[in-house]
């Protein structure tokens, strides 16, 4: 099996892909992203709690202009996770239009290689997709 790095910090990828959270010791903000300093509190301590995976579409975009070498149209959404925790995220596996991508939809993380160095290790990136 090839080696796999996750592209942001917050996705684990072991024992199942999941996202984490950090969470703040004082005030129990939640964060995806590393934080020096909590934003409500000011707040220096910090915990980490996994996610679950669930979640359903809250907003969402038909992206039709991308940076060159990004294939378009893509949806990218807001997805409010099961545990109240919102992501910004692409929706795949489903025709990027109105009609196939709904709010509330339900969706479930799921991650996909991003790309592949020389020497094989794979760069792993997370999306969600709909839940069936």
């Amino acid at each position: 099996m090839a080696t796999r790095i996750p592209v942001v910090d917050h996705l684990l990828l072991e024992p199942e892909p999941r996202l984490k959270a950090v969470v703040c010791a004082a005030c129990g903000a939640d964060y995806l992203t590393r934080r020096n300093a909590c934003a409500s509190c000011g707040g220096t301590e910090f915990t980490t709690l996994e996610l679950g995976t669930d979640g359903a579409v809250v907003a969402f975009t038909i992206v039709h202009r991308a940076a060159p070498g990004i294939p378009v149209p893509f949806v990218s959404a807001i997805v409010r996770l099961d545990e109240g925790q919102t992501v910004q995220s692409n929706i795949v596996g489903v025709d990027p239009d109105p009609e196939h991508v709904t709010l509330g939809m339900p969706v479930r993380l799921t991650t996909y290689v991003a790309g592949t160095d020389d020497n094989g290790v794979e760069a792993v990136a997370y999306a969600f997709a709909p839940r069936s």
